[in-house]
């Protein structure tokens, strides 16, 4: 969902009421919802909002409560990805002390089938690069630091 500041929700009122009777029809709504990356069916639209169109006040707690409900998905979404990434880091923390050294590194890649002698070479400027604190190692920081690099 793409942000949009509270500020312009007056603006964006304004430009969905069309016919400018003071109100936003759920056809009009779907469009704003759907514009900024919100799906949804129009039974389900009216089945939420309860009304067959929105006054501004309405409008402005819907979006409200839309925001907040986004918000709490991605904070879910994020805490799923989380332990699946703590998952991912203990198949290379063979010892369970909290950090990947290379020899963990190099165990682990081997055992997956994605070690060679390259590989072996390369393991500590591997480390390296996502070693923050420069301790010689990756904690689950720096791991998922190194997951998420584009």
């Amino acid at each position: 969902m793409s942000p949009i500041n509270s500020i312009n929700l007056p603006r964006i009122f304004s430009r969905l009421d069309k016919n400018g009777d003071g109100l936003v029809s759920l056809n009009e709504l779907k469009g704003f919802l759907d514009t900024i990356g919100i799906n949804s069916s129009q039974e389900e639209l009216e089945l939420l909002v309860g009304k067959t169109s929105l006054d501004s006040i309405d409008f402005f707690l819907f979006y409200d409560a839309i925001t907040k409900a986004h918000i709490k998905e991605s904070k879910r979404e994020n805490i799923f990805l989380e332990n699946e990434l703590q998952k991912v880091f203990r198949v290379f923390d063979l010892n369970d002390d909290g950090f990947i050294s290379c020899e963990e590194l190099q165990s682990a890649l081997s055992r997956l089938g994605l070690w060679d002698e390259q590989c072996g070479k390369d393991c500590k400027s591997m480390i390296n690069v996502y070693d923050t604190n420069s301790d010689g190692k990756l904690d689950f920081e720096e791991f998922k630091d190194m997951m998420f690099d584009n």
